[in-house]
């Protein structure tokens, strides 16, 4: 883990925390090492820092309207590539009814966001409903197909030579920002269709796959895996300050899981001792 040296320092108008409470007619900039995991300043400017008259080198900021993006092509292959380097592509997919042939990705996890449009995912694992809001990850390999209700319009994100992963959530736990038990995979019924067209695989190399009414049967670690959008849930800040302990406490000990907190009783010391200084609350 790297060691990076971090000041605590406020100058000047400006506010003491990121992102909120901004000192009125003042604009923030964040500055940043490795994203968001590294040390950040935030700077407050009188003036929009973005309103850039001159701009020299490839570098520059870019604003796509894939809204005018009007070709629909059958194959999630040959929908337009957005933004590409070593480790990820980005590719904007306006799809149409029936896919006519399979597709696999050799190159890497494929993550679909669905922002319009519902119909069905056929995969090597069964099947799955797409609605709009719907996220579904795909592991490299997998044979798929989708048939849409009509238009619709996904968001692909290819993890090139890698997979996807679940962040390390810390002391909120691994409830927080979306609960795994909240992930769908795909089911095997009477909706799967029966033969499938001949394939195409990422690289544009034809193949012939045949896939059977019942893909397949037996110990399913590895399947795709679909994250629905819920209303009426919190956002993920509102649900990691509910688990976290007030900043005034100790970090909760190893024991203090599930759907209870441990809280210090008011007026004890910060240590917890053998003879109950700690007490179960239930949440709400």
């Amino acid at each position: 883990m790297r060691d990076y040296i971090r000041l605590s320092k406020v100058e000047g108008t400006a506010s003491r925390q990121a992102h909120t409470d901004l000192p009125e007619g003042t604009y923030e900039r964040e500055m940043s090492k490795e994203g968001f995991f590294g040390p950040a300043a935030h700077l407050y400017h009188q003036r929009p820092p973005t309103g850039w008259i001159d701009w020299e080198g490839p570098l520059r900021p870019r604003a796509f309207d894939l809204n005018r993006l009007n070709y629909r092509p059958n194959s999630p292959f040959e929908a337009a590539s957005v933004l590409h380097n070593a480790h990820v592509k980005l590719r904007f997919w306006r799809a149409s009814g029936k896919m006519e042939r399979l597709a696999r990705n050799g190159d890497g996890d494929e993550l679909l966001f669905v922002h319009d449009g519902a119909g069905q995912l056929f995969c090597d694992f069964g099947r799955l409903d797409l609605r709009a809001g719907d996220y579904v990850m795909l592991p490299r390999g997998t044979m798929w197909r989708t048939e849409f209700d009509g238009d619709a319009d996904l968001l692909m994100i290819e993890a090139t030579n890698d997979s996807y992963h679940l962040p390390d959530k810390g002391l909120v736990g691994h409830h927080a920002i979306f609960d795994p038990a909240m992930l769908d995979s795909p089911v095997m019924d009477d909706g799967l269709p029966g033969p499938a067209d001949p394939g195409r695989e990422r690289g544009g190399l034809a193949r012939r796959h045949q896939a059977p009414r019942r893909p397949v049967d037996g110990d399913l670690p590895l399947q795709p895996a679909r994250r629905r959008r819920l209303e009426g849930r919190p956002d993920a800040g509102e649900d990691q300050r509910r688990a976290l302990p007030p900043a005034d406490e100790p970090p909760l000990p190893p024991a203090a899981v599930g759907p209870h907190h441990l809280r210090r009783r008011s007026g004890s010391s910060s240590a917890p001792s053998a003879r109950g200084r700690w007490r179960w609350i239930r949440r709400r």
